[in-house]
C-alpha cells in the first residue's frame, strides 16, 4: 500500500517541546499533513516549524486540560490526535470515547497497557511475569532490600525524557537519593551497548521493528545511533510488545550486555525521539503509522530497512527573537469556548 495516496489530515501531535514530538511533527508535514502542534510551554521549538498551527494547551494535571483539547479538535477540525509524550495517554484513555463520537481518531492501547509503560515498577513486573530479562527493581517497602555490591540507577517510577535519573555505586547513596527523587524507584545497573527498537504493532498484533544501536548518549539521547540486525534481539523486542500487548507506534529500549545477555529497560508508548534514523535506513515509520491511524493496513514491506546505516544529532539555533513576539504567535488564534 502506498501511504503518499493518503489524503491530507489534521493531526493534533502533543509534546512538541521535545525531540519526539519535534520529529513526528516535521515528518507530518513533510507527508503533506497539517499538524496543530500543542505544548503547553509556549516556548516549545515545535512552534517554529513551518506550516503548523501552534497552540497552547495546559499540563494534564490541569482541569482545563480536556477541555482545552476538545476545543481543539472542535475548532481546527482535527481527525486525530498523536499524543508524543506519555503524560498525555492517560487523560486520553478518558476522552477517548467522546473523541472518537466527534470524529477524532486515536490509536492508543488499552488501560493496562498504558499502566504497565508508565509505572516502571508495574513494568517490571509484568516483564518478569513474562519470563523478559529486566533490571532486578526495588521500590516503595522494598528498597531496605537494595544490595550494595553493585550498581544502582536510581530514576522515578513515573518519570520520562532521564530526568531526575542518578547513576550511584553504592547502597548508602541510592537510599539517600530515593528520599528525594519523587517515588523512587532503585534498579540495578546494566552496562554494554544500549539499543532501541521503533516498533509498529499493527490491530492484529503483528509487529515490525527497526534496531539502532544507541553509540553516544547524552542526557537520556542518542545523539550518534546506527542500525542493525539482530534476530536474537529483534525476538526480545516482540517478546516484550507481546507481554504489554503494545499496540500502534512504540519504542522499545535495552541492553546487549557484554556477557552477550540481553535486557529490556523501558516501553515508551510513543514515537522516539531517534526515529528519523529508521526513516532514513528505510522504514516508513510514520507513513505506516497514519495508515493504520485510520484504519487502512499497514504494509509491513514498507517498515524493512538497512543495517549499517548511521545518523548523528546535534544542537541547532532553530530561530532567535522577543520571547513575547513567540507567545504572541501561539496565543493569538483562542478557539471559542
Amino acid at each position: 500500500m502506498a501511504t503518499d495516496r493518503l489524503e491530507p489530515r489534521r493531526i493534533l501531535v502533543t509534546g512538541v517541546g521535545a525531540n519526539p514530538g519535534f520529529g513526528l511533527t516535521r515528518s507530518l508535514t513533510r507527508l503533506g499533513h497539517h499538524v496543530v502542534a500543542a505544548d503547553a510551554n509556549p516556548l516549545a521549538p515545535g512552534f517554529l516549524l513551518p506550516g503548523i498551527t501552534p497552540q497552547l494547551i495546559p499540563l494534564t494535571t490541569d482541569p482545563g486540560y480536556g477541555p482545552r483539547l476538545a476545543q481543539l479538535c472542535l475548532h481546527h477540525g482535527i481527525d486525530a490526535i498523536v499524543p508524543a509524550i506519555e503524560n498525555d495517554l492517560p487523560p486520553m484513555l478518558r476522552m477517548a470515547a467522546r473523541l472518537e463520537e466527534a470524529g477524532v481518531r486515536l490509536w492508543l492501547p488499552g488501560p493496562a497497557s498504558v499502566h504497565a509503560c508508565i509505572d516502571k515498577a508495574a513494568f517490571q513486573q509484568v516483564l518478569t511475569e513474562h519470563g523478559v530479562p529486566t533490571p532486578r527493581t526495588w521500590w516503595g517497602g522494598t528498597l531496605d532490600q537494595v544490595p550494595d555490591d553493585t550498581e544502582l540507577v536510581v530514576k522515578p517510577r513515573r518519570g520520562h525524557g532521564a530526568q531526575h535519573v542518578h547513576f550511584v555505586d553504592n547502597r548508602r547513596h541510592a537510599l539517600l537519593l530515593s528520599e528525594l527523587v519523587p517515588e523512587a524507584l532503585v534498579q540495578r545497573r546494566v552496562r554494554g551497548v544500549e539499543f532501541t527498537a521503533d516498533c509498529l504493532v499493527d490491530r492484529s498484533a503483528r509487529a515490525s521493528v527497526i534496531l539502532r544501536r544507541r553509540n553516544l548518549v547524552k542526557a537520556g539521547l542518542a545523539t550518534v545511533s546506527t542500525t542493525f540486525h539482530d534476530p536474537a534481539v529483534l525476538d526480545l523486542v516482540r517478546a516484550t510488545l507481546r507481554a504489554v500487548r503494545a499496540e500502534g507506534l512504540c519504542c522499545v529500549q535495552g541492553f546487549i550486555q557484554d556477557s552477550g545477555a540481553h535486557t529490556i529497560t523501558e516501553l515508551n508508548l510513543r514515537i522516539a525521539g531517534g526515529f528519523p534514523l529508521s526513516e532514513a535506513a528505510g522504514a516508513d515509520l510514520v507513513g505506516q503509522m497514519v495508515a493504520g491511524l485510520f484504519g487502512l493496513p499497514i504494509d509491513h514491506d514498507q517498515l524493512a530497512y538497512r543495517p549499517g546505516v548511521f545518523l548523528t544529532n546535534y544542537i541547532e539555533t532553530l530561530a532567535v527573537g522577543d520571547a513575547a513576539d513567540l507567545e504572541r504567535i501561539v496565543i493569538t488564534e483562542e478557539p471559542a469556548a
